[in-house]
C-alpha cells in the first residue's frame, strides 16, 4: 500500500508529539513552520501561538508579557533584541530558569533552507539531583547513589532522544529538499500566502511566468510582489480562497502582454495555495480554433441562403436587363432600370463578401520582413487619400523578422486606414505604429484625427453589417479584418484617444523567423522518400542539410552539433516521441517548423500550433522559400 503524503504528515505529527521534549521549527522569515503538542503545555501557548504561520515575535512579546522570563523594564526592547538574535542565528545550547521555577535546557541548530529546529527539555530533575550530590559529596549515601544511577538514566535517554530528533530533522530536510526540487522543476509558480496575504513559500518562479516581478518573494506581501495591476485582477479570487472556497481566474499580465492563468486553493488554515501559469499559446491557439469553428457555422447557416439569393438576383439581373432593351419602356424608366441593376450588383457583391468570411481560409505564415511591411503600406494606401489627408508610418520594430501571413495582414492594416480616412473627411492625418510588444506580439496602431467611435461603434464595430457609413457601407470592414485576427490566434481593440480621434490596435502573435543562411538545417521524417525530396528543396534554397529519423535521434544530434540553427521535423515519426516531443525538448532554443498531413482539426495538429508554425503536406519548394527566405516573396 502506497502511503499518501497526508498520511505521512500524520505520522510525523503523531511521532513529533510522542516526544517528551518541546520542539519548534521557524523558517527564515520568523514564522512557526512545525511545532509538536508538548511545546504548547510546557509554556502554556493559545492555538494562534502554535498555528503554522504564528510569528515568532508575537510569542516572545506573549511570553515576555506573562513573566516567562521574570522582571523586564521595556517588553517591546526585550523581544526586539531576541528577534535581532534570531535573524543573526548561530547553533546554542543554554539552560535558564523559568518564572514558575522550572529549569529547562534550550539547544537550536541552523537548517540548510534557513531557518532553525529548536528542543526544549525540562532538567529540573537533573538539577536536583546535581545539588543533592554538590551538598552531600563527603558522605554519599546509598539514596544519592541511587540518584546518581538515575541522573545517568536520564542523560542515556535523553542522548537516545536526541539522535531520534537529529534524524527527524534530516527526514524533515530531505522531504523539504525534495518537494522543493519538485516545484522548482514545474512550469508554473507555485506558492502560499498566509491570512494576512504575506508569501510563506514560493518555488521562485514568478518572474519566468510574469517577466519583471522580484524572484525572492518570501515575507512579501502579495500586492508588492505582483504588482498593483495584476494584484487588483486577482484580489477577488484571492479573498475567495482566504475564505475557504476555491477560485481560477485569467488576466492579462499588463507590463509583459502574457496571458495567466492563477488557481487559488485554500488551506484550511485562512491561507491559500496559488498556482500561475502562463497560457499565452495556448489562449492564442484557443482564440483561433473559436474564430475557426465560428466561421464554420455561418457557413453551414448561410450557405442555403445565399444560393437562394444568388438565384434570386441572377433572375432580377437578367428581368432589369430586358426591361432595358424594350423599345417601348417610357424615358424615366431608364434611371429606375439602373437603379435596380445597381442594386442587385450590390448584393451580389455582398454575398460575396459574406463567402468570403464564412468560407474556409488557411493562414499561409511566411517569413517577412516588418521594414518592407510597413513601407509597402505607406506606398499601397498614400494614393487612396485626398491630397490633405496625410499618413505617417512609425516603425518601432526595425531590423525585426516575423512569420505572418503577409497577404491577409496587409488587407486588414489597408482596410483599417482606409476607415480613418472615411471618419476624417478631406482634411487630416492617419498614423500608424508598429511595435514588439515583449516579444509576445506584433502590434500595429492606427490612430486618426477625426471625431472618434461613437459609444454604439465602440460596442458593435466589430459585429457583422453593423455601420456608421449608411447605404455607403457593408458593415464587412472591421469584420473581416477581426475575423482574420481571431483566426491568427490576436486581438483587436478599439478605443478613443484622449485628444480626440480613433485608434485600432491590432496585435498578433510574434513568431520568431526562420533564419535563411548559416548553420545546419535539421531534418527529422521517417520516409525515406519524402525526407529525400525536402532535403533536395532545402539544398535547392542553399541550406546544408543533416538528417534523423525520429525525435531521439534528433535531440542527440542538436546536442552534439552547435551548429544546427533550424529544425524541420514531421509530427508523425518513427518510435514512441513524436514532432510534439521534439519541439517541447528544443523548448525554444532553435528555431522550428514542423510539417505534417493531418487534417486541419486533427489534435496532433491544433497541439503543433501552439508549439511552432506548421507547413502541410503537400508543400512546393516556394511554400518552403517562403519560411526561410523572405526576400523572394516581397511585393507579393
Amino acid at each position: 500500500m502506497q502511503i499518501t503524503d497526508d498520511q505521512t504528515k500524520a505520522m510525523t505529527t503523531a511521532g513529533l508529539n510522542l516526544i517528551a521534549q518541546a520542539l519548534t521549527i521557524y523558517d527564515s522569515n520568523l514564522q512557526l513552520a512545525v511545532c509538536n503538542a508538548p511545546f504548547q503545555h510546557m509554556f502554556n501557548l493559545p492555538d494562534s501561538l502554535v498555528t503554522p504561520g504564528a510569528s515568532f515575535r508575537e510569542t516572545i512579546h506573549h511570553l515576555a508579557a506573562r513573566g516567562e522570563y521574570g522582571e523586564v523594564a521595556d517588553i517591546d526592547a526585550f523581544v526586539q533584541e531576541r528577534v535581532e538574535q534570531a535573524r543573526a542565528f548561530e547553533p546554542h545550547y543554554m539552560e535558564r530558569t523559568r518564572a514558575n521555577g522550572r529549569t529547562i535546557s534550550v539547544e537550536g541548530s541552523p537548517l540548510p533552507q534557513g531557518g532553525w529546529v529548536t528542543v526544549y527539555t525540562d532538567i529540573t530533575a537533573a538539577k536536583t539531583q546535581e545539588a543533592l550530590l554538590r551538598a552531600r559529596a563527603g558522605a554519599l549515601s546509598d539514596q544519592v547513589l541511587a540518584h546518581a544511577e538515575q541522573l545517568s538514566q536520564t542523560n542515556r535517554e535523553r542522548a537516545a532522544m536526541i539522535t531520534t530528533l537529529e534524524e527527524t530533522k534530516r527526514q524533515l530536510t530531505e522531504s523539504e529538499a525534495r518537494t522543493r526540487l519538485t516545484t522548482e522543476m514545474m512550469p508554473a509558480h507555485i506558492a502560499h500566502v498566509g491570512p494576512d496575504g504575506r508569501y510563506t513559500y514560493s518555488n521562485r518562479r514568478l518572474s519566468s511566468v510574469m517577466p519583471g516581478r522580484p524572484r525572492n518573494i518570501i515575507g512579501l506581501h502579495i500586492s508588492t510582489a505582483l504588482g498593483e495591476s495584476a494584484y487588483a485582477r486577482i484580489k477577488p479570487a484571492l479573498d475567495r480562497a482566504l475564505t475557504g472556497e476555491p477560485a481560477i481566474v485569467e488576466f492579462t499580465h499588463q507590463e509583459s502582454a502574457r496571458r495567466i492563468r492563477g488557481s487559488f486553493t485554500p488551506d484550511g488554515q485562512k491561507g491559500a495555495y496559488i498556482m500561475s501559469m502562463d497560457i499565452t499559446e495556448e489562449t492564442q491557439t484557443r482564440e483561433a480554433l473559436q474564430q475557426t469553428r465560428k466561421r464554420e457555422l455561418a457557413a453551414q447557416m448561410i450557405s442555403g441562403l445565399a444560393h437562394d439569393f444568388s438565384n434570386l438576383l441572377t433572375i432580377i439581373l437578367g428581368l432589369q436587363s430586358k426591361l432595358g432593351r424594350l423599345s417601348a419602356m417610357p424615358a424615366e424608366a431608364a434611371a429606375l432600370i439602373d437603379g435596380t441593376l445597381a442594386a442587385a450588383r450590390r448584393g451580389g457583391a455582398l454575398l460575396s463578401s459574406i463567402a468570403d468570411m464564412t468560407g474556409p481560409e488557411t493562414l499561409r505564415p511566411v517569413s517577412i520582413d516588418l521594414d518592407s511591411l510597413i513601407a509597402d503600406l505607406q506606398t499601397l494606401a498614400a494614393p487612396t487619400l485626398p491630397a490633405k489627408v496625410s499618413l505617417t508610418t512609425v516603425n518601432e520594430a526595425p531590423g525585426t523578422m516575423a512569420l505572418l501571413d503577409r497577404g491577409r495582414l496587409t488587407d486588414s492594416l489597408l482596410n483599417l486606414i482606409l476607415n480613418a480616412r472615411d471618419a476624417i473627411g478631406t482634411n487630416g492625418r492617419i498614423e500608424v505604429t508598429q511595435r514588439l510588444v515583449h516579444d509576445t506580439w506584433v502590434e500595429w496602431v492606427v490612430t486618426d484625427s477625426g471625431p472618434g467611435f461613437s459609444p454604439s461603434a465602440l460596442e458593435h464595430g466589430l459585429d457583422p453589417f453593423f455601420t456608421t457609413k449608411g447605404s455607403e457601407g457593408s458593415g464587412l470592414g472591421l469584420p473581416m479584418v477581426y475575423d482574420m485576427t481571431k483566426s491568427a490566434g490576436g486581438n483587436l481593440r478599439l478605443s478613443n484617444v484622449a485628444d480626440g480621434g480613433a485608434q485600432v490596435t491590432l496585435r498578433l502573435p510574434y513568431r520568431v523567423a526562420i533564419p535563411a543562411t548559416g548553420g545546419l538545417v535539421l531534418l527529422v521524417e521517417d520516409h525515406d522518400a519524402i525526407r529525400a525530396s525536402v532535403r533536395d528543396m532545402l539544398t535547392g534554397l542553399g541550406q546544408s542539410v543533416i538528417e534523423a529519423t525520429s525525435a531521439d535521434e534528433a535531440t542527440a544530434l542538436l546536442a552534439d552539433l552547435p551548429d544546427i540553427t533550424f529544425v524541420l521535423s514531421d509530427i508523425q515519426l518513427v518510435g514512441e516521441a513524436t514532432g510534439l516531443d521534439l519541439a517541447q525538448r528544443i523548448g525554444g532554443t532553435t528555431p522550428l517548423c514542423l510539417m505534417t498531413s493531418l487534417p486541419g482539426d486533427h489534435e496532433m495538429f491544433v497541439a503543433a500550433q501552439r508549439l511552432a508554425p506548421v507547413l502541410r503536406k503537400p508543400f512546393a519548394e516556394q511554400d518552403l522559400a517562403a519560411l526561410i527566405q523572405p526576400t523572394l516573396q516581397k511585393g507579393t
